[in-house]
C-alpha cells in the first residue's frame, strides 16, 4: 500500500460517494459518468489495499477502512481550503471564499446583508446554506462552514458567539380570531387556545414554551410544522395561534392575512448570534463579512 499514488481527484470522488451514500448521486454531483466514477473508486481501493464500501441490498456503507479514509478526506479538504484562503490573503480581502450556514428564520434578513457584501466584494465566492437548528448544529460539530448565524448558541459546544441583532418574537393569529384587537391579553387566557408550533428543538419553540411555563400554562399543540411559511399559512387559515419571529411577518401583517396579538409579556426578545468553533482560524473573507455584518446590522 502506497497512498502517495492516490490522487486528490480520487479522494474528492471518494468523499462525494461517502457523503451521498450513492455512486449515482455522487456522479451526478461531480458531473462524471458512473463508470468513470466507479473506476476511480476501484483504483483508490486497490491503492489502499482494502475495500472502501460494502453493499447490503441496494444500499452502500463505508467499511472500517472507508470510515478512516473519509475522515482523512475531510481533513485534507479543510487544509486545501486553508491553502486557498492563504493564497487569497496574499492578494488582499478581494479574493477568497466564504461559506455561511444560517437558520431558516434568518433568511428574511441576512441575505440582504449578504447581497450588499457580495456587491462590495465581487471577488469573494460566497455559499450560503439554510437549515433548521438541528441541521446547523450538525454542520457546526463537523466544522463544515466558516460562520454560523443562529438564535440560541449551543451550550454543549466550545464555540465563540457574539450577538449582533435583536430577534423579537410575537404572537399572531387570524384576523377573525376572538382575541384580535383585544388589549393586554393575559397569558392565562391562552390556556385553551390551539397553537401551531415549530419542530421540537427549535429556538423559537423553546423560548415560547419557557414563557408559558413561567406563567403556568401548557399550550395546546395542534400541529408541528418545520417551516415558518407553512405555519403562517396554517394560522391564516384559522387553525390556531403561533409565536414567530417578527422579521418573518412583514408581508402577512401588511396584507391583513395575520394580526399581532397584544399578549402581556410579548414581544419575547431573543438575539441573533454569530457563531463559530472557538479557535477556528478565520479567513480574510470571513473576517471581512463579520465586520460587514456588525457595521450594517439591522
Amino acid at each position: 500500500m502506497n497512498l502517495r499514488h492516490a490522487t486528490l481527484h480520487q479522494l474528492r470522488i471518494f468523499q462525494a460517494v461517502a457523503e451521498h451514500n450513492s455512486f449515482a448521486r455522487a456522479a451526478e454531483a461531480l458531473h462524471l459518468s458512473p463508470p468513470t466514477l466507479s473506476l476511480q473508486v476501484k483504483q483508490l481501493a486497490e491503492t489502499v489495499g482494502q475495500p472502501l464500501f460494502e453493499q447490503l441490498g441496494k444500499k452502500i456503507f463505508l467499511t472500517a477502512a472507508g470510515k478512516i479514509l473519509a475522515e482523512a478526506c475531510q481533513d485534507i479538504a479543510r487544509r486545501m481550503d486553508l491553502l486557498s484562503d492563504d493564497l487569497a490573503a496574499l492578494q488582499g480581502v478581494e479574493r477568497g471564499s466564504l461559506k455561511i450556514a444560517i437558520l431558516t428564520t434568518v433568511k428574511y434578513t441576512v441575505p440582504k446583508l449578504l447581497g450588499g457584501f457580495c456587491a462590495a466584494h465581487p471577488g469573494i465566492d460566497v455559499v450560503m446554506v439554510v437549515g433548521n437548528r438541528e441541521n446547523l448544529l450538525q454542520r457546526l460539530s463537523q466544522n463544515q462552514d466558516d460562520l454560523y448565524i443562529m438564535g440560541q448558541p449551543p451550550e454543549h459546544m466550545d464555540v465563540f458567539c457574539e450577538a449582533f441583532a435583536d430577534n423579537p418574537l410575537v404572537m399572531v393569529g387570524p384576523p377573525t380570531h376572538a382575541l384580535a384587537g383585544k388589549r393586554r391579553i393575559r397569558p392565562e387566557r391562552l390556556r385553551h387556545e390551539p397553537f401551531i408550533m415549530r419542530e421540537p428543538g427549535s429556538g423559537t419553540r423553546l423560548t415560547m414554551e419557557r414563557f408559558f411555563s413561567e406563567h403556568g400554562v401548557t399550550p395546546i399543540n395542534r400541529l408541528e410544522l418545520g417551516s415558518n411559511e407553512a405555519i403562517k399559512k396554517t394560522v391564516s387559515g384559522g387553525l390556531g395561534l403561533a409565536v414567530l419571529s417578527a422579521s418573518t411577518l412583514d408581508a402577512e401583517l401588511a396584507l391583513g392575512e395575520l394580526v399581532q396579538l397584544d399578549v402581556m409579556g410579548f414581544p419575547l426578545i431573543r438575539r441573533w448570534h454569530l457563531v463559530y468553533p472557538r479557535g477556528k482560524r478565520q479567513s480574510p473573507a470571513a473576517l471581512a463579512f463579520k465586520a460587514w455584518l456588525f457595521e450594517h446590522r439591522p
